[in-house]
Protein backbone atom coordinates (compact mmCIF):
# COMPACT_ATOMS: atom_id res chain seq x y z
CA UNK A 1 0.00 0.00 0.00
CA UNK A 2 1.38 3.22 -0.91
CA UNK A 3 0.80 5.48 2.25
CA UNK A 4 1.16 8.62 0.67
CA UNK A 5 4.04 10.41 2.75
CA UNK A 6 7.06 9.92 0.42
CA UNK A 7 9.10 13.05 0.83
CA UNK A 8 7.63 14.22 4.39
CA UNK A 9 9.86 14.86 7.06
CA UNK A 10 9.14 13.38 10.70
CA UNK A 11 10.72 13.54 13.92
CA UNK A 12 11.40 9.91 15.65
CA UNK A 13 12.45 10.20 18.71
CA UNK A 14 14.28 7.39 20.96
CA UNK A 15 14.40 5.70 17.77
CA UNK A 16 17.97 4.22 17.89
CA UNK A 17 16.47 1.00 18.92
CA UNK A 18 13.23 -0.82 19.58
CA UNK A 19 9.96 0.50 19.48
CA UNK A 20 11.07 4.02 18.01
CA UNK A 21 13.58 2.43 15.53
CA UNK A 22 10.99 0.06 14.25
CA UNK A 23 8.91 3.16 13.40
CA UNK A 24 11.73 5.42 11.85
CA UNK A 25 12.41 2.48 9.62
CA UNK A 26 8.71 1.50 8.59
CA UNK A 27 8.67 5.67 7.95
CA UNK A 28 11.74 5.32 5.52
CA UNK A 29 10.66 2.42 3.63
CA UNK A 30 7.64 4.80 3.35
CA UNK A 31 9.97 7.75 1.63
CA UNK A 32 9.81 9.86 4.76
CA UNK A 33 12.83 12.25 5.58
CA UNK A 34 13.51 11.68 9.43
CA UNK A 35 14.57 13.13 12.21
CA UNK A 36 16.12 10.65 14.26
CA UNK A 37 17.20 11.14 18.58
CA UNK A 38 18.33 9.51 20.83
CA UNK A 39 20.65 9.79 23.90
CA UNK A 40 23.29 7.40 23.19
CA UNK A 41 25.47 9.16 19.55
CA UNK A 42 27.15 5.58 18.69
CA UNK A 43 24.37 4.05 18.20
CA UNK A 44 22.06 6.57 17.26
CA UNK A 45 24.46 6.77 13.83
CA UNK A 46 24.64 3.25 13.35
CA UNK A 47 21.04 3.16 12.95
CA UNK A 48 20.59 5.68 10.90
CA UNK A 49 23.37 4.66 8.45
CA UNK A 50 21.58 2.01 8.39
CA UNK A 51 18.40 3.33 7.55
CA UNK A 52 20.26 5.86 5.07
CA UNK A 53 21.86 2.85 3.14
CA UNK A 54 18.79 0.60 2.84
CA UNK A 55 15.76 3.39 2.10
CA UNK A 56 18.30 5.95 0.39
CA UNK A 57 16.10 9.17 2.83
CA UNK A 58 17.61 11.50 4.33
CA UNK A 59 18.37 11.29 7.78
CA UNK A 60 19.54 13.97 10.42
CA UNK A 61 20.69 12.65 13.79
CA UNK A 62 20.28 14.47 17.46
CA UNK A 63 21.84 13.21 20.06
CA UNK A 64 20.29 14.40 22.82
CA UNK A 65 17.90 13.89 25.87
CA UNK A 66 14.39 14.63 24.88
CA UNK A 67 13.64 14.47 28.39
CA UNK A 68 15.59 17.36 29.40
CA UNK A 69 14.71 20.98 28.21
CA UNK A 70 18.10 21.72 26.83
CA UNK A 71 17.80 18.31 24.86
CA UNK A 72 14.04 19.32 23.83
CA UNK A 73 15.54 22.22 22.04
CA UNK A 74 18.68 20.83 20.56
CA UNK A 75 16.12 18.42 18.95
CA UNK A 76 13.65 20.86 17.83
CA UNK A 77 16.53 23.18 16.37
CA UNK A 78 17.76 20.92 14.18
CA UNK A 79 14.13 19.02 13.24
CA UNK A 80 12.95 22.44 12.47
CA UNK A 81 9.54 21.96 9.80
CA UNK A 82 8.06 18.47 10.60
CA UNK A 83 4.78 16.99 9.30
CA UNK A 84 5.16 14.00 11.53
CA UNK A 85 5.93 13.59 14.84
CA UNK A 86 6.42 10.02 17.25
CA UNK A 87 7.26 10.73 20.92
CA UNK A 88 8.87 7.75 22.79
CA UNK A 89 10.81 7.74 25.80
CA UNK A 90 11.81 4.80 27.91
CA UNK A 91 8.77 3.72 30.57
CA UNK A 92 10.16 4.07 34.51
CA UNK A 93 11.30 1.47 36.66
CA UNK A 94 8.82 -1.12 37.77
CA UNK A 95 8.00 -1.66 41.56
CA UNK A 96 5.81 -1.49 44.46
CA UNK A 97 3.34 1.15 45.69
CA UNK A 98 5.69 1.67 48.33
CA UNK A 99 8.77 1.96 46.70
CA UNK A 100 8.29 5.48 45.23
CA UNK A 101 8.12 9.07 46.92
CA UNK A 102 6.80 12.32 45.21
CA UNK A 103 10.97 12.90 43.15
CA UNK A 104 9.81 9.19 41.46
CA UNK A 105 6.25 10.13 40.19
CA UNK A 106 7.87 13.76 39.06
CA UNK A 107 10.20 11.88 36.84
CA UNK A 108 7.54 9.66 35.33
CA UNK A 109 5.74 12.73 34.56
CA UNK A 110 8.21 14.66 33.04
CA UNK A 111 9.15 11.53 31.32
CA UNK A 112 6.24 9.72 29.56
CA UNK A 113 3.60 13.02 29.61
CA UNK A 114 5.42 16.31 29.66
CA UNK A 115 7.36 15.77 27.57
CA UNK A 116 5.32 14.50 24.66
CA UNK A 117 3.03 17.26 25.58
CA UNK A 118 5.66 20.00 24.74
CA UNK A 119 6.58 18.65 21.94
CA UNK A 120 3.21 18.82 20.70
CA UNK A 121 3.19 22.44 21.66
CA UNK A 122 5.81 23.43 19.86
CA UNK A 123 4.90 21.23 16.73
CA UNK A 124 1.55 21.63 16.28
CA UNK A 125 1.25 25.29 15.21
CA UNK A 126 3.30 24.53 12.29
CA UNK A 127 1.42 21.09 11.52
CA UNK A 128 -1.95 23.58 11.95
CA UNK A 129 -0.32 26.24 9.70
CA UNK A 130 0.13 24.06 6.66
CA UNK A 131 -3.35 22.50 7.03
CA UNK A 132 -1.93 18.87 7.79
CA UNK A 133 0.31 16.56 10.13
CA UNK A 134 0.39 13.78 12.13
CA UNK A 135 1.40 12.27 15.90
CA UNK A 136 1.86 9.25 17.18
CA UNK A 137 2.29 8.69 20.51
CA UNK A 138 4.45 5.77 21.81
CA UNK A 139 2.43 5.06 25.06
CA UNK A 140 1.52 1.56 26.81
CA UNK A 141 -1.43 -0.82 27.11
CA UNK A 142 -1.22 -0.04 31.18
CA UNK A 143 -3.13 3.18 29.93
CA UNK A 144 -5.98 0.10 29.25
CA UNK A 145 -5.50 -1.93 32.49
CA UNK A 146 -3.13 -0.78 34.85
CA UNK A 147 0.05 -3.05 35.17
CA UNK A 148 0.25 -3.74 39.24
CA UNK A 149 4.21 -3.14 38.89
CA UNK A 150 4.01 -0.48 37.07
CA UNK A 151 2.28 2.40 38.71
CA UNK A 152 4.36 5.42 37.66
CA UNK A 153 3.93 4.16 33.75
CA UNK A 154 0.18 3.62 34.58
CA UNK A 155 -0.15 7.35 36.05
CA UNK A 156 2.40 8.90 33.56
CA UNK A 157 0.83 7.27 30.45
CA UNK A 158 -2.96 8.04 31.53
CA UNK A 159 -2.64 11.70 32.41
CA UNK A 160 -0.90 11.93 28.54
CA UNK A 161 -3.96 9.94 27.30
CA UNK A 162 -6.42 12.42 28.94
CA UNK A 163 -3.98 15.24 27.19
CA UNK A 164 -4.44 13.54 24.00
CA UNK A 165 -8.24 13.07 23.93
CA UNK A 166 -9.10 16.51 23.87
CA UNK A 167 -6.47 18.26 22.14
CA UNK A 168 -6.81 15.74 19.24
CA UNK A 169 -10.24 16.66 18.44
CA UNK A 170 -9.46 20.38 18.79
CA UNK A 171 -6.81 20.07 15.90
CA UNK A 172 -8.58 17.90 13.48
CA UNK A 173 -10.79 20.46 12.08
CA UNK A 174 -6.93 21.53 11.05
CA UNK A 175 -6.17 18.32 9.00
CA UNK A 176 -3.76 17.63 12.47
CA UNK A 177 -4.22 13.88 13.09
CA UNK A 178 -3.02 12.62 17.04
CA UNK A 179 -3.20 8.85 17.76
CA UNK A 180 -1.67 6.96 20.50
CA UNK A 181 -0.23 3.44 20.21
CA UNK A 182 -0.33 1.11 23.24
CA UNK A 183 2.68 -1.57 22.78
CA UNK A 184 2.59 -4.67 25.25
CA UNK A 185 5.21 -6.80 25.86
CA UNK A 186 7.56 -6.68 22.37
CA UNK A 187 11.19 -7.86 21.76
CA UNK A 188 12.79 -4.76 22.88
CA UNK A 189 15.62 -3.92 25.57
CA UNK A 190 12.64 -3.05 27.91
CA UNK A 191 11.41 -6.87 27.39
CA UNK A 192 14.93 -8.37 28.16
CA UNK A 193 14.93 -6.06 31.62
CA UNK A 194 11.48 -7.08 32.50
CA UNK A 195 12.30 -10.38 31.86
CA UNK A 196 15.79 -10.16 33.77
CA UNK A 197 14.00 -8.99 36.89
CA UNK A 198 11.41 -11.55 36.75
CA UNK A 199 14.35 -14.33 36.56
CA UNK A 200 16.02 -12.73 39.47
CA UNK A 201 12.62 -12.86 41.75
CA UNK A 202 11.97 -16.33 40.78
CA UNK A 203 15.16 -17.69 40.35
CA UNK A 204 14.53 -18.97 37.14
CA UNK A 205 16.21 -18.40 33.11
CA UNK A 206 15.75 -15.48 31.64
CA UNK A 207 14.31 -17.93 28.67
CA UNK A 208 12.18 -19.59 30.95
CA UNK A 209 10.41 -15.97 32.16
CA UNK A 210 10.02 -14.94 28.68
CA UNK A 211 8.17 -18.38 28.25
CA UNK A 212 6.28 -18.01 31.15
CA UNK A 213 5.44 -14.46 30.19
CA UNK A 214 4.40 -15.51 26.23
CA UNK A 215 2.06 -18.09 28.01
CA UNK A 216 -0.08 -15.15 28.95
CA UNK A 217 -0.48 -13.60 25.68
CA UNK A 218 -2.95 -15.41 23.59
CA UNK A 219 -0.61 -15.02 20.14
CA UNK A 220 2.04 -16.42 22.39
CA UNK A 221 4.93 -14.35 21.58
CA UNK A 222 6.33 -10.88 22.11
CA UNK A 223 5.61 -8.69 19.11
CA UNK A 224 8.01 -7.00 16.90
CA UNK A 225 9.24 -3.56 16.33
CA UNK A 226 8.78 -3.62 12.92
CA UNK A 227 5.20 -4.85 13.02
CA UNK A 228 4.92 -2.22 15.51
CA UNK A 229 6.52 0.22 13.55
CA UNK A 230 4.49 -0.59 10.22
CA UNK A 231 0.84 0.52 12.33
CA UNK A 232 3.10 3.61 13.23
CA UNK A 233 3.61 4.68 9.66
CA UNK A 234 -0.11 3.87 8.81
CA UNK A 235 -1.46 6.60 11.33
CA UNK A 236 0.87 8.74 9.99
CA UNK A 237 -0.11 8.14 6.40
CA UNK A 238 -2.57 9.86 3.84
CA UNK A 239 -5.45 7.03 4.94
CA UNK A 240 -5.70 7.43 8.81
CA UNK A 241 -7.26 11.02 8.67
CA UNK A 242 -10.36 9.62 10.03
CA UNK A 243 -8.69 7.81 12.63
CA UNK A 244 -9.02 10.68 15.80
CA UNK A 245 -7.97 10.62 19.78
CA UNK A 246 -7.63 6.93 19.33
CA UNK A 247 -5.54 4.40 21.96
CA UNK A 248 -4.64 1.56 19.32
CA UNK A 249 -3.17 -1.61 21.52
CA UNK A 250 -0.67 -3.82 20.04
CA UNK A 251 -0.41 -6.40 22.63
CA UNK A 252 -1.23 -9.92 21.29
CA UNK A 253 -4.74 -10.01 22.94
CA UNK A 254 -3.18 -9.96 26.50
CA UNK A 255 -5.46 -6.76 27.61
CA UNK A 256 -8.58 -8.99 28.36
CA UNK A 257 -11.39 -6.79 27.42
CA UNK A 258 -14.46 -5.93 24.69
CA UNK A 259 -13.58 -2.68 23.93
Amino acid sequence: MDLGIKGKRALVCASSKGLGRGCAEALAEAGVDLVMNARGAEALETTAQSIRDQYGVSVTTVAADVVSEEGRAQVLEAAGQVDILVTNAGGPPPGLWSDWDRDDFISAIDANMLTPVDLMTKILPQMIDRGWGRVVNITSQSVKAPIPQLGLSNAARTGLTGYVAGTARQVAPHGVVINNLLPGIHSTDRAASLDGGVSQAQGITVDEARAQREATIPARRYGTAAEFGQTCAFLCSQHAGFIIGQNILLDGGATNATL
